[in-house]
């Protein structure tokens, strides 16, 4: 999975989880991992970190997309989705010839 794609579920998954580790957990990685991207998403203006301080877990926090973050994930998924149209029509034409071949 690239960076980007890694980046593009995390800001999905925000929202419908609540710590770092459900996240991790969904998408296959440590937490380490999530807990650094979700930094640099934070630190980029992608998403606002909050911990929740009238709970009494001091370390549970939530997750919310800016604006900004917002529209990074449309243009991530918007580029996901072209490249993966890419991928389908490659396959596709490689289909076709050997089926072509396999005709002969």
């Amino acid at each position: 999975m690239s960076c980007e794609e890694l980046e593009l579920s995390i800001l999905r998954s925000i929202g419908k989880v609540t710590t770092q580790k459900t996240i991790a957990n969904e998408l296959g990685f440590s937490v380490g991992k999530i807990n650094y991207v979700l930094k640099a998403l934070g630190d980029k203006g992608l998403l606002k970190i909050e911990n929740f301080y009238n709970s009494k877990n001091k370390l549970q926090y939530k997750y919310l997309l800016t604006e900004e973050g917002i529209k990074e994930k449309i243009f991530l998924t918007q580029k996901f989705i072209a490249r993966k149209k890419i991928e389908y029509e490659e396959l596709q034409s490689e289909l076709d010839q050997d089926i072509k071949i396999g005709l002969k």
